[in-house]
């Protein structure tokens, strides 16, 4: 094998260079065609894509429109129809407002008829009036101006009557203060005679740890013991007497707890109108407490069964009760001792007189709030709560209110009578000076608008507190007047009772 020369194997070096060209070209050209193709089918193939999915929202979008063009149109129809309704509303109203304006127009018609036969009535009545003058002044032989000036000397000569009486009253004053002093020494000797029977029920001494406790109670411009005095319906005495106040109050219960409040007040130091109500309220609650307390011990001394707690609790209420001066629940186990001794010597049954003995006065512990006399009183409270018939008739005809029927009542009765009957149980004066007091309350609280009312210096003082939703200022001055003329009607008492109306509101609200 013959080797080729160099430049033949220099072309066949080329020629085999460019068919690689060439069929690499070649190869290329395949290769991009089919990707265009590839392409081409991958466009067409998204385009359909495409079609299919803009068919798709287009019937989407329709749908939704139509949706959306029927919802408007009911929306439209259902305006129209409530714009239909209103005009037919507006229209009605324009019938009515004519129908109206119709009537008016038929009223105001009627009432100028009527108003031109009053008119009409009115001018015949001028002159029948003026008939009646000339006719009166024909009978009476006087002018009008005539019997003007006997009517005025008439009224003149009244009033230099009025005025004569007046300047007696004055002179019979002036004659009187003449006699002050001598009376005021009168007083005081009767105030201290009286002392030791009427101070001991109707006041108590709080003892003061110095005379500038005094200054406290009372408060700036007075409000403490303006409160403490309302708040309690209680009198405090601040004179000379040194180191103590004096609480006056004819109910006891009341003075018992205006007492205990104040020397809690006086001992805490703590004293404005507020923290005056919040203590007076603690014993309010102790007083209670101890009232029941005193009913079981009246029950447990007279050795008595089967009562019910609310009578017992009632019964309590006796121990800051008096009698003619005699404590009335050491009177009631007096009294039950006493119907025991007689039942057993009579041979009557001694539980039931023992029981209705206990009771027979339990109606003085309420009868300052239910009308009836107290036996009464007393005999519906026990019968309300279970007491037995024949206990209810002895407390009943114990002041022959009405008719005993069986021999406890008598026993009872006699037993009442032994213990107030003997020495030194009972004073006459005290118990007329309290339902004098009580009879002066009771006048205020029958008065519309009264919330309640208190008798302070020993009757010569009573203080009503009104509901101020029923009685503004206008009222409070005649009901003021209106129960002090009751007072001077219906009692009858020495100097004169002050009558004091109180009227207060209050605005409370709390910070949260």
């Amino acid at each position: 094998m013959t080797s080729l020369d160099p430049l033949t194997t220099t072309i066949i070096v080329l020629i085999s260079i460019i068919v690689g060209i060439v069929i690499g070209y070649i190869l290329k050209y395949y290769q991009v065609r089919a990707a265009l193709k590839k392409g081409e089918k991958e466009a067409e193939e998204i385009v359909e894509k495409a079609k299919e999915t803009a068919t798709k929202i287009s019937l989407q979008t329709k749908n939704e429109a139509l949706a959306m063009l029927e919802s408007a149109e009911k929306d439209v129809a259902r305006k129209r129809a409530d714009v239909l309704k209103e005009e037919d509303r507006i229209q009605q109203r324009r019938n009515d407002i004519d129908d109206r304006s119709e009537r008016l127009e038929r009223r105001q018609q009627e009432l100028n008829k009527r108003q031109s036969t009053i008119d009409k009535r009115s001018n015949e009545m001028d002159k029948l009036r003026s008939q009646q003058i000339e006719e009166l002044q024909r009978i009476s032989q006087m002018t009008i101006d005539e019997a003007r000036v006997i009517l005025m000397t008439k009224v003149e000569k009244e009033s230099r009557d009025d005025m004569a009486r007046i300047i007696r009253q004055v002179e019979t004053q002036a004659r009187e203060e003449g006699e002050v002093k001598a009376r005021k020494i009168i007083t005081d000797a009767i105030q201290r005679i009286a002392s030791d029977h009427v101070a001991e029920v109707t006041t108590k001494s709080v003892t003061l740890p110095s005379d500038e406790m005094k200054g406290r109670i009372i408060g700036r411009n007075g409000r403490n013991i303006q409160a403490f005095e309302q708040a309690a319906g209680v009198d405090v005495i601040v004179d000379d007497t040194p180191d103590a106040v004096i609480i006056s109050c004819f109910d006891s219960v009341r003075r018992e707890i205006a007492r205990r409040a104040l020397e809690k007040l006086i001992v805490d130091g703590r004293i404005h109108p507020a923290y005056i109500e919040k203590v007076l309220q603690e014993e309010r609650k102790d007083v209670e407490k101890e009232i029941v307390e005193a009913g079981e011990q009246a029950v447990y001394e007279a050795r008595a069964t089967g009562i019910h707690p609310e009578v017992i609790k009632m019964l309590g209420r006796l121990k800051f009760r008096t009698s003619y001066g005699q404590n009335q629940l050491a009177h009631a186990v007096e009294t039950s001792k006493i119907a025991v001794l007689i039942a057993s010597e009579l041979g009557a049954d001694i539980e039931l007189a023992k029981v209705a003995a206990l009771l027979h006065d339990l109606g003085k512990a309420m009868d300052h709030n239910v009308e009836g006399t107290h036996a009464m009183i007393g005999a519906e409270f026990v019968r309300r709560y279970g007491g037995k018939p024949r206990v209810v008739n002895a407390i009943a005809s114990h002041h022959h209110e009405s008719d005993q029927e069986s021999l406890e009542a008598a026993i009872v009765e006699a037993a009442d009578a032994i213990s107030g009957a003997r020495p030194g149980a009972r004073r006459e004066s005290l118990e007329q000076y309290i339902k004098r007091v009580r009879a002066l309350e009771d006048i205020a609280n029958g008065q519309k608008g009264v919330s309640h009312s208190y008798a302070l210096q020993a009757g010569r003082e009573i203080r009503i507190f009104v509901r101020p939703d029923e009685i503004d200022d206008l009222a409070s001055i005649e009901l003021a007047r209106n129960i002090a003329k009751n007072v001077e009607e219906t009692m009858q008492y020495p100097g004169q009772i002050k009558v004091t109306v109180i009227r207060e509101t209050r605005a409370v609200d709390f910070a949260k």
